[in-house]
């Protein structure tokens, strides 16, 4: 079976869907990736996938590039004719399942967050909300990540029940991620890896490293890739201020973010909304504590007290208050919340249980010979 992966990055594919690429491939099957070339794209044609060049601009409006993208889109489904597609992120998803309304391919949605959606207010939203609409009156099944995306997505864009799906974001792969020993430093060290965009909560993340600016026994490290282009994302002026005030330490991109888990003690996220965050199912199968938002997808996998603590979304000083409740904990106290985080992931976030929920869905849409 011919397998399309459609994706506004070959770095979405590359760092959240290898494991299922590598699925299929085990099992036979052809895999395309289309997605805009970027310095991702050798490593997934390493894989021995098939890339084809699929050029988006994620927050472009402009009707005519918009049109370019669904006929390439249509293109491809007719050369190539994949039987299913998968598809990730808000235009890949609604495009794909325009054209399957005039291809055989079937289409399987992964809906990962609502924040471009139902966190703001501007054109963007209101236009994916209308083509939301209409595209997934055509797509075959759409998975959700979490259940409070499920009902506010199904409260404004109405999906049949039998081809709706929960699945635990995108899994994490438990060998790669192997839990890592959780030791007593001299200085306490928080860690936030997410793109740098306010809705991410990266300025209350800087607020609170500058409320421990005096304290010497604690630091602050921020990693995450600065988005010119993205209209939500924080000014660079900010960012530079934040370094230069000695508030975080900042590395803008890693290949190995294992390593730099494995030297911090607290993985930190303090968004307005998510899927299911990689980034806290990454720091949790490290056996790290965690401190998030209380919000939907992040609720999921910090569980307050229990592997870490949650706060009030968009409240820097909630955030603070849990930090220092954090550093108020005994070596054990804080070991208990680790090794309870490597408990929660392996119980409900294993990357096999994505691999069966997608294999289940896909057998209830294509008869497999």
């Amino acid at each position: 079976m011919k397998i399309a992966f459609v994706a506004n990055t070959c770095w979405n594919i590359y760092n959240f869907r290898k494991g299922l690429v590598h699925h299929f491939l085990s099992k036979g099957d052809e895999v395309i990736v289309l997605a805009p070339k970027d310095e991702y794209t050798d490593r997934i044609k390493s894989w021995g996938v098939k890339w084809l060049d699929t050029p988006l601009e994620g927050t472009s409006v402009n009707p005519f590039r918009e049109f370019k993208y669904l006929l390439r889109i249509y293109s491809i489904f007719k050369s190539e004719r994949p039987a299913l597609a998968l598809t990730y992120t808000i235009k890949p998803n609604i495009y794909s399942s325009l054209v399957s309304k005039w291809t055989p391919t079937k289409v399987i949605c992964n809906v990962s967050g609502l924040g471009t959606i139902f966190l703001t207010t501007g054109l963007i939203g209101k236009l994916a909300l209308i083509l939301y609409r209409q595209a997934f009156k055509f797509s075959s099944y759409v998975f959700f990540q979490n259940s409070d995306d499920r009902e506010l997505f199904t409260s404004k864009i109405k999906v049949e029940s039998y081809k709706i799906g929960l699945i635990p974001g995108s899994g994490i792969n438990l060998e790669q991620f192997k839990p890592l020993a959780f030791t007593q430093n001299t200085k306490t060290k928080f860690l936030m890896i997410s793109r740098l965009i306010i809705e991410k909560g990266v300025r209350e993340y800087a607020e609170a490293a500058k409320a421990f600016k005096d304290d010497k026994n604690v630091a602050f490290t921020l990693v995450g890739k600065f988005d010119t282009n993205h209209s939500r994302s924080i000014d660079e002026k900010e960012l530079k201020q934040w370094i230069t005030n000695g508030w975080i330490q900042y590395q803008p991109h890693s290949d190995n973010i294992s390593n730099i888990i494995e030297s911090h003690d607290v993985i930190v996220l303090p968004s307005y909304r998510e899927g299911t965050p990689r980034t806290l199912l990454e720091g949790a199968a490290h056996a790290r504590p965690l401190l998030a938002s209380d919000v939907p997808g992040c609720r999921e996998v910090v569980k307050n007290g229990y592997n870490g603590f949650l706060f009030e979304p968009l409240n820097s000083s909630s955030l603070i208050n849990k930090m220092k409740l954090f550093l108020s904990l005994s070596i054990d106290e804080k070991k208990h919340l680790a090794n309870n985080s490597r408990e929660l992931v392996e119980k409900n976030f294993d990357e096999k249980l994505v691999v069966d929920a997608y294999e289940e869905a896909i057998h209830r849409i294509i008869k497999v010979s």
